[in-house]
């Protein structure tokens, strides 16, 4: 079933922007996203020193999921935040709490005092790429939106290629807590960048409001859900009581959730949208796609220097193809997508690769020569990133304009969600599988604990394989609309 949403009731559009003023928008949205992709990268390689500095690596995965919780539960505030008060004013909330949190991140001195810092800069990071995508979207046509994606591409061209080099070198050469420091230029030159340029953004609005017994409910139940998938079969068994106990709160939590939906007078996330085949799939193919993308990102270092012995240097470099390959799927799928009628089939065709090279990962992950290695990781990435301006420029294609913050938020949290999810899971089958001597070293491990680890990557490239295989059925179901010439 296609519902449409009903044209804007309100329109306050100023004057047309020109190509130049619109560019110059992007150019400050670029900026505002590489804080977001760049924390991503730069992290994941200097986890396991981090780690071990400070003599905690049983809880190095909050380093993760703090953040991701944080950011994936407020993901829809900021959408619906964003239609009431203005695109402009909540990005730069968002820039603002993130820099603040970076500063907690770079001073904490333990992991529990890192995680709730990682907590704080979620809050900041939820709305950064979800509001950048949303802003691009008040601006251009979904055509020529695709084209557009070579910008946002290059954000990750920048952080794919800097993130892991920069944590490695950081981690291994300096010290680990520059990689949130360097967050606060980049923030500060955000703002200065969009601040001005985005008084002239087109507003596109109705009243709003926003749902507050709604938000607390999604707060819980995410909140739950991610502690009892992140401290299952690591800190309690997966019968244990405290286990039981949050998962049956989720579900009850999100239960409330779908029924306060479905009465509320303007819900958090409205079920009309989902009620739409394209947002509905879309949405479905993105979660498990870039959640497996996600969790491969953060777990690959631990693989590289437990299993390989490499550096953490030497990991980050590594880590190139598994980034490079995403941006050049990404590049090649938006221009593809406004040249082609049936353009779902380039991320068709992407992941059945993506699913061959995560197969041949679970079948040899005790060791492969590193050159192999490197192949598989690219072709990986590759399919993953032609994935993603598919499902982002579809959905929004397939909603009305007063909406798109809405429909894009809502994509981002279930995107969001999938990757932490499986980043909790990714997280529970490792540590679960390995065990890691407080304050030990990824670099110096017996024969015995390699053994353990290789198998323990096992499991989770074939949960990779799993996901891959329900992003490509859920793209391949998604009904492929026109993408028309509507303007902001």
């Amino acid at each position: 079933m296609n519902i449409q949403i009903e044209p804007p009731a309100l329109d306050n559009t100023p004057a047309r922007l020109s190509q130049a003023e619109i560019k110059g928008i992007i150019i400050g949205l670029i900026l505002a996203m590489l804080l977001a992709a760049l924390d991503q990268t730069i992290v994941a390689t200097a986890m396991p020193t981090i780690g071990h500095e400070l003599g905690d690596l049983n809880n190095l995965p909050w380093i993760v999921t703090a953040y991701l919780l944080t950011s994936t539960a407020v993901t829809p505030l900021y959408g619906k935040l964003s239609d009431i008060h203005g695109r402009r004013i909540m990005l730069l909330v968002a820039i603002g709490i993130f820099s603040i949190g970076s500063i907690a991140c770079a001073l904490a001195p333990t992991m529990l005092a890192l995680g709730l810092a990682r907590g704080l800069q979620g809050l900041g990071g939820g709305g950064l790429l979800a509001l950048s995508q949303t802003i691009i979207g008040d601006l251009v046509t979904p055509r020529e939106r695709a084209q557009y994606q070579v910008y946002i591409a290059s954000v990750f061209v920048i952080s794919s290629l800097a993130g892991p080099i920069l944590g490695g070198f950081f981690a291994e050469h300096l010290h680990w807590s520059l990689i949130f420091w360097i967050n606060l230029p980049l923030g500060l030159l955000a703002y200065l960048m969009t601040s001005d340029k985005l008084k002239r953004l087109p507003r596109f609005e109705r009243p709003h409001k926003l749902d507050y017994p709604g938000a607390v409910l999604l707060i819980a139940a995410t909140s739950t859900l991610l502690l009892a998938l992140s401290w299952g079969g690591v800190h309690y068994g997966w019968g244990s009581a405290p286990i039981l106990t949050l998962l049956a709160a989720s579900v009850v939590l999100w239960l409330l959730f779908v029924l306060r939906l479905r009465s509320a007078a303007e819900p958090l996330i409205p079920l009309v949208l989902f009620g739409n085949q394209v947002v509905r799939t879309a949405t479905l193919a993105a979660c498990f796609g870039m959640g497996t993308f996600i969790g491969l990102t953060i777990y690959m270092p631990i693989y590289l220097e437990g299993v390989l012995g490499l550096s953490a240097s030497q990991s980050g470099l590594a880590l190139i193809p598994l980034m490079i390959g995403t941006v050049a799927g990404a590049t090649l799928s938006g221009r593809l997508m406004v040249s082609i009628r049936h353009y779902k089939r380039v991320p068709i065709a992407g992941l059945s690769f993506s699913l061959l090279a995560t197969a041949a990962l679970a079948f040899s992950a005790r060791g492969m020569p590193q050159y192999m290695l490197e192949i598989l990781l690219a072709l990986l990435s590759l399919g993953l990133g032609m994935l993603l301006p598919v499902t982002t420029v579809s959905v929004q294609n397939a909603v009305a304009q007063h909406d798109l913050g809405t429909a894009t938020a809502s994509m981002n949290f279930f995107r969001s969600l999938g990757g932490a999810i499986i980043v909790a899971v990714f997280g529970t089958l490792v540590l679960g599988g390995a065990a890691f001597a407080p304050g030990g070293s990824l670099q110096h491990l017996s024969p015995e604990a390699i053994a353990a680890l290789a198998a323990a990557f096992r499991l989770v490239f074939v949960a990779s394989a799993a996901g891959l295989a329900l992003a490509l059925f859920f793209i391949s179901a998604m009904h492929e609309l026109p993408l028309h010439d509507r303007r902001a």
